[in-house]
This record gives C-alpha cells, sequence and structure tokens, in this order.
C-alpha cells in the first residue's frame, strides 16, 4: 500500500468531506474532493484516484449512476459506498455492480481507516496480477498453459519452443537441472504444434525398472511373462499414436532399451513385448534429463547414436540463480495462488526477503521456491512474507530460527561448526502443534487462527504425525 495513495471522496455534504479529507491527509493520503458525480468524473480523469469514497445519495446524478459509469469505462477501478442507515439494500446493489466495500453513517474513523487499508492492499494485488499476466507466456488455454519469466535467457527458450513447434516430428532433447521445468517446455511444445489436437503422454523413466518402463513404453501380449494374464496391454507409443510422448530423464534408461528406442525413432515402428508383429506409430519423441549426456556417453552408460538422435534441437533449461531477473516474478505468482489456496492476504514482501530470495542459491530451482512460499504462505498470520519463514540455508549464508522466530545469518566460510538449521516444514509442523495445543485442540478454532481451512489442517496433521500432548 502506498503511503501516496490518492483517494477521491464524493458527498454533497461540506462537512463530511471536510472531516473525511482531514482525517485521510493525516493518515498520510493525498485527498481530493468532489460535491457532485459531474465533479467526480472530472477529478477521476484528471486525478486517476486509488480509492473513491462515494456517498449514494448525491443531487442529480446518483451514486449508483456514477458507480456504473465509472466501472463501464475502468473495471478494476476500486469504490467504497458510503449509505446512510436504513438504505443498505441500495449498498448492496452497488457491491453487485462492483464496489468493493460500503460504510453505513454514521462510522468511525478507525473503521474507516482499516476498510481502505484493506481495500488498498487488494488493489495492489489486483495491480501485481496484471503485471504478472502481461509477464507470463502462456501456450494453451488451460490451468497450467503459462510459463513465468521474463528474462532474456527464457525469452531465448519461448524462441526455440516456438521453432521447434512448427517441425511436429522434430525430436526434441531438453536438458537442465531437477525443478527447472522441463516438463512444462515438452508440454508448451506440444500444445503449439499440430499435434496439439492428440494425446500427450509423459512417463518418468527413473521410476521404474527397466522391464516394467519397457512394457509400459511398448505394451505386452498375454502371456508374454509372468504375471500377463490378460489379453495383453497398449504400450505408451501406441497410445500417443499422433501425439507426443515425453521420456522423463531418460538418462536413466537402461542400455538395452536404448536400443530399443533408436529402432522407434529410426524406422517408426516397434514390436511389443513378448510379439512377432510390427506396429507402425506418428509420434513426436521428446525426452529431457538432468545428467550430463555426453559424459555418460564417455562412460558408456548412454548410446552414442542415441544421443545425437535425440539431440536434433537441444533446447536448456537454465537454472533459476541464472536468470534472477525471474525470481521474484515467480514468487508474486506463487503468493498470489497460495493466498486464494489458503485464504490468506499476503500483500507485503519486505526488502529483507526480497533481498534473501535474490541471495539465495536455489538448487531445487523453481520447484524449491514453490514449496518455500507454500509454507510461507501458510505460517503467516499477517499480511507481511517475513524473511524467517522463507529462505533456510544456501551455501554462502546460514539462516537459522531463533526461538523468538527472528532469523540469525552467519557467513558460511570459514567456519568448521555445523549449525544447526531447522528446516521450513519443522517450522511449519511445530508452529501448527502450538496452536493445536492452544485451543486444546479444537480443530476449527485453530483452522481459524492457521488462517487455513479445516480440510488442509486434517491434511498437516495427517503428514506431520501431530497428536495432542
Amino acid at each position: 500500500m502506498s503511503p501516496k495513495a490518492i483517494i477521491l471522496v464524493v458527498d454533497d455534504e461540506e462537512t463530511i468531506r471536510f472531516s473525511i479529507k482531514e482525517f485521510l491527509v493525516g493518515q498520510s493520503y493525498e485527498v481530493i474532493v468532489a460535491e457532485t458525480c459531474e465533479q467526480a468524473l472530472e477529478k477521476i480523469n484528471e486525478f486517476m484516484p486509488d480509492l473513491v469514497l462515494l456517498d449514494l445519495k448525491l443531487p442529480n446524478m446518483g451514486g449508483i449512476e456514477l458507480l456504473e459509469k465509472v466501472k463501464a469505462k475502468e473495471p478494476n477501478a476500486l469504490m467504497i459506498v458510503m449509505t446512510g442507515y436504513g438504505s443498505v439494500d441500495s449498498a448492496v446493489e452497488a457491491m453487485k455492480i462492483g464496489a468493493y466495500d460500503y460504510l453505513e453513517k454514521p462510522f468511525k474513523t478507525e473503521y474507516l481507516k482499516l476498510v481502505i487499508e484493506k481495500a488498498l492492499s487488494t488493489q495492489a494485488l489486483r495491480r501485481e496480477v496484471l503485471e504478472l499476466r502481461a509477464q507470463q507466456w502462456t501456450f494453451a488455454d488451460e490451468p497450467g498453459g503459462v510459463i513465468i519469466g521474463n528474462s532474456q535467457q527464457m525469452k531465448e527458450v519461448y524462441s526455440l519452443i516456438r521453432q521447434v513447434a512448427k517441425s511436429p516430428s522434430t525430436t526434441v532433447l531438453i536438458q537442465g537441472e531437477s525443478g527447472t521445468g522441463k516438463e512444462l517446455v515438452a508440454r508448451a511444445i506440444h500444445h503449439l504444434s499440430s499435434r496439439k489436437n492428440c494425446r500427450f503422454v509423459d512417463i518418468n523413466c527413473a521410476a521404474l525398472t527397466e522391464s516394467l518402463l519397457e512394457a509400459e513404453l511398448f505394451g505386452y501380449e498375454k502371456g508374454s511373462f509372468t504375471g500377463a494374464t490378460t489379453t495383453g496391454k497398449l504400450g505408451l507409443f501406441e497410445v500417443a499414436d499422433k501425439g507426443t510422448i515425453f521420456l522423463d530423464e531418460i538418462g536413466e534408461m537402461g542400455i538395452t532399451l536404448q536400443a530399443k528406442l533408436l529402432r522407434i525413432l529410426q524406422e517408426r515402428q516397434f514390436k511389443k513385448v513378448g510379439g512377432i508383429n510390427d506396429i507402425k506409430i506418428d509420434v513426436r519423441v521428446i525426452a529431457s534429463t538432468n545428467r550430463n549426456l555426453e559424459e555418460e556417453v564417455e562412460s558408456g552408460n548412454f548410446r552414442k547414436d542415441l544421443y545425437y538422435r535425440l539431440k536434433v534441437l537441444p533446447i536448456y533449461v537454465p537454472p533459476l540463480r541464472e536468470r534472477k531477473d525471474d525470481i521474484m516474478l515467480l514468487v508474486k505468482h506463487f503468493v498470489h495462488k497460495y493466498n486464494t489456496e489458503f485464504n490468506k492476504n499476503i500483500y507485503h514482501i519486505p526488502p529483507e526477503t526480497e533481498r534473501l530470495f535474490l541471495e539465495y542459491q536455489w538448487p531445487g530451482n523453481i520447484r524449491e521456491l514453490k514449496n518455500v512460499i507454500e509454507r510461507a504462505v501458510l505460517i503467516s498470520n499477517n499480511g507481511t512474507l517475513r524473511p524467517e519463514l522463507s529462505v533456510t540455508i544456501d551455501s554462502r549464508k546460514k539462516v537459522t530460527i531463533n526461538d523468538n522466530g527472528m532469523n540469525d545469518t552467519h557467513d558460511g566460510g570459514g567456519s568448521s561448526e555445523a549449525l544447526n538449521v531447522r528446516s521450513l516444514a519443522s517450522i511449519e509442523k511445530q508452529h501448527i502443534q502450538r496452536v493445536l495445543n492452544e485451543t486444546s485442540w479444537r480443530r476449527t478454532e485453530a483452522a481459524k487462527i492457521l488462517g487455513i481451512n479445516r480440510t488442509t489442517l486434517y491434511n498437516k496433521i495427517k503428514e506431520y504425525g501431530l497428536c495432542p500432548s
């Protein structure tokens, strides 16, 4: 909330205009006044106020009509209506049109202050959301169809995605550290290509043994191995026909399976496990890895011919520490996401918190940042994202959490003594346990204090194994 926010007060009673202006000026706001709706429109066009306090009972043009005119021109205009006793119905009508809130006269100045502060903080969030949207790269009209990042490095990635999407059969190798968003890049390529109306099938090659991975990819015939007693199964390559298959962490695939994958890339056909007939397919293969495949080739862990067959058009997704211009953009994106999810209103990120975010090396990249913000928003009991709830430790600074909830920062160099560092999960667990104990385990009351719903609280109790103490 800016201390110099401009507020327009529209009321035909001079005493009310003067008293409200005098109070708000004392609160460090810039205040302009208008007696009629016509004057108010002129002031709005001239000053672009951050907030309008509007009396509904005005001569000539009424407050409702003015509200409609302003909202038609600027849907995001922030307006609070003021109404006399017994006119609440009009205030409700105003809120349906788009008023943020209403004040029933007479009201106390302290209440006016609270309503204005809340309204302006909400407006600040709205503006940040608009700024975020302007800096998102959208590739699909569906949830998750955006990539957050406006740095030069990410603009180069976007350019490569557009280029490769134009060639629907080109094999793509996406390289980058864990947590950088390689799968999101793969989905963007698919959605921007001519294959977008067909299936996008993904599988993590590191999550299965080689035999299970082979059965998942190629399918199997009945009786082809122990346990294959059904009528057989389609493989993911068949499922993805005419679409895209994404092989995540392909560096974990065994040499034998690599040979079968090479045949698919070269001949566009394969045999099921236990099968004798060739199955022809039309599928784009996108692979990703967090390993250095050139080193894997030299060590004999990855086939050289497959590596070069995959690396037709390589895309490197940079780690977060190489795109620091995007860090605060991502922080605000996740704050807005978890504000909505946890029904919170975090609107202030102090300079010291921002400094920690920018200095931290983020070894877990965007995945780590997302988890950090989720915990920080969940734990916070006010509108501020506190630094001690954000970054815990990196290779240069050690951040420990004191019993009073404040953080101590120590230089990492030259100290051989290990520091006792509590993880964010530990902080969250202790905080929830303390609130539960203070409320004698009345979960509804505890959830209200924590600012989360009962379902989230129950999930956290289960996750951390909490119990009455």
